[in-house]
């Protein structure tokens, strides 16, 4: 999927606010409709509650973490979407329900008049009633006993629990869900919970994340204030809560280094925060465990073979949402819950549009069809994509098109290892795109390559397909995507023979303590291999339905 991309003079601002793990949208249902027990096959107990412990220590003294379940979103009418987790909720407890809230403590406290509590879980009652409709609940006893944690109680016990909120000098939390349903019959469902934390822990009504963001990048940015002001000045003309806004006028308003420092350090350390929580989870979720890596691995897998699948199923006569079918059939069969994220499936000129969802094109006809889908195992996605012809041959200018995205992810490939930036895999596969399409006439111009390459090459990949990380310099365990495109819709300013072509190629890399190891190299990727396996059988060539 391709990477969210900044322009490059904002790119170190946005990195350090953490804004570059843009999510897709959420998906949920009022419970999950299977055995409330952790997924056989997934990550253990003593996981979440090791990765609790990490957090835990990570807090400053005197500090308090609070999380909340993701909410549960609405289809239509009385239909909710298939209910996924907050991403950080799951990591930390291995919950699966709705309507819950995380406390963790950096001291021991005392909870409903139990001392000595270093993390508290409210869940959902048990309610057979309602059990017998959305499926099982795990209830207090539950969560304590399959999910080893230290406290558990029924989430209406949140509200008396008498948790001495004033007593902590550092309140940390993520962004509070504000789009959330109040049901009347539930007196402790999620929006209940948040009014209960806002109110008891005081958290300011004007709190907002978002500021909070621009001031750490701010903090962040000092270093460079040839980026920073123009930044805040463009950021000031857009916004006018910005604009508005006293700690960054004061910083505009300075007109020497020393009047900067002075207006960056006129702020004080702020007791509620959301971003301290940000990036502890992000420097902890961005390297992998060992028993994250076994389910990353299968997911990969998974979608490779369904990459296979499709090139020897695929031809001129099948549809966008038939290809997309094959895919996710394979993902079922080899018992993964879900997509990732909605697969991308584009023929010719939808394959240009970098998160076309639709996938409601008839016949793909001989135009090259870009796949992007990964299988989601266990909580954890996998994002590979590749690009193929359906008449089983890339013409000329495809193959122009393709071997030049090819040599861009091989040079980012070589740029991948241990130490390097971040970025350095995108600054490779950017050069030889630019270069390339400057040699093919496509752009007269190397300013106008990112017309036709508009995102990054990389981002991390784990329990969310953008997954959080530091983007710090690459370490061992990070596993990253390497997803270089080339994107020439109709109307584009050169030669016709190009447009409607589109192409990514994108794997998953695991970074290694000496380079990488290519997870999803089981999908072919080169012209030749593409091309033979097109060539073979396929087991869905006789798979006849009637008409109707």
């Amino acid at each position: 999927m391709p990477a969210i991309c900044f322009p490059s003079r904002l790119k170190p601002l946005c990195l350090a606010a953490g804004l570059l793990l843009a999510a897709g949208p959420a998906f949920a249902q009022s419970a999950p409709a299977v055995s409330a027990a952790p997924a056989a096959g997934g990550l253990s107990p003593a996981f979440h509650k090791q990765r609790r412990e990490l957090l835990r220590q990570a807090l400053p003294p005197g500090a308090v973490a609070v999380l909340f379940a993701a909410p549960v979103r609405n289809r239509a009418n009385d239909v909710d979407y298939i209910y996924h987790q907050n991403p950080d909720f799951y990591y930390l407890t291995g919950y699966q329900e709705p309507e819950a809230v995380l406390v963790l403590f950096k001291e021991p406290q005392t909870v409903s008049g139990q001392p000595g509590i270093t993390e508290a879980l409210f869940v959902q009652p048990r309610d057979p009633r309602r059990e017998q409709w959305t499926g099982r609940r795990l209830g207090a006893e539950g969560a304590k006993k399959q999910l080893q944690l230290q406290f558990a109680a029924d989430n209406q016990e949140f509200a008396k629990a008498g948790i001495k909120w004033a007593g902590f000098s550092s309140v940390q939390f993520l962004d509070l869900p504000a789009d959330v349903r109040d049901n009347p019959a539930d007196p402790a469902d999620l929006f209940d919970l948040v009014a209960t934390f806002r109110q008891q822990a005081a958290v300011p009504a004007d709190f907002n994340p978002r500021q909070e963001a621009l001031y750490q990048a701010m903090q962040q940015g000092a270093a460079s204030p040839d980026r920073l002001k123009p930044y805040l000045e463009n950021l000031s003309r857009q916004q006018p809560t910005v604009a508005q806004d006293a700690y960054v006028q004061r910083y505009l308003k300075a007109t020497t280094e020393a009047e900067q420092r002075q207006a960056l350090a006129a702020r004080s350390v702020p007791r509620f925060t959301a971003q301290a929580l940000n990036g502890a989870l992000s420097e902890l979720r961005a390297v992998k465990t060992p028993e994250e890596l076994a389910l990353l691995r299968r997911a990969v897998r998974i979608s490779a073979v369904g990459q296979q699948e499709v090139m020897k199923a695929a031809h001129a006569g099948l549809g966008e949402r038939e290809l997309q079918g094959i895919h996710e059939f394979v993902y079922r069969k080899y018992d993964a819950e879900f997509e990732g994220y909605p697969s991308i499936v584009g023929a010719g000129a939808n394959g240009c549009i970098l998160h076309y969802e639709t996938n409601n094109k008839p016949l793909v006809g001989n135009e090259l069809v870009l796949m992007d889908c990964g299988a989601e195992y266990r909580g954890y996605s996998a994002d590979v994509t590749r690009t193929i012809p359906p008449s089983g041959k890339f013409s000329p200018a495809q193959r122009q098109i393709y071997e030049l995205v090819l040599a861009a992810q091989d040079a980012g490939f070589a740029a991948t290892k241990p130490g390097a930036p971040f970025q350095a895999p995108d600054q490779a596969a950017r050069k030889v795109v630019t270069e390339g399409l400057l040699k093919l006439g496509i752009i007269k111009q190397a300013e106008e390559a990112r017309r036709y390459f508009p995102h990054g090459t990389s981002h991390y990949l784990g329990l969310d397909v953008h997954d959080r990380g530091s983007y710090g310099p690459l370490a061992a365990g990070n596993v990253i995507t390497v997803e270089p495109g080339i994107y020439i819709p109709e109307g584009s300013p050169c030669d016709p023979k190009w447009w409607n072509i589109g192409v990514r190629i994108e794997d998953d890399l695991l970074i290694t303590p000496t380079g990488y190891e290519n997870l999803s190299r089981e999908a072919p990727r080169t012209v030749a291999d593409i091309e033979a396996l097109m060539a073979q059988p396929s087991a869905l060539d006789g798979f006849k339905l009637p008409k109707l």
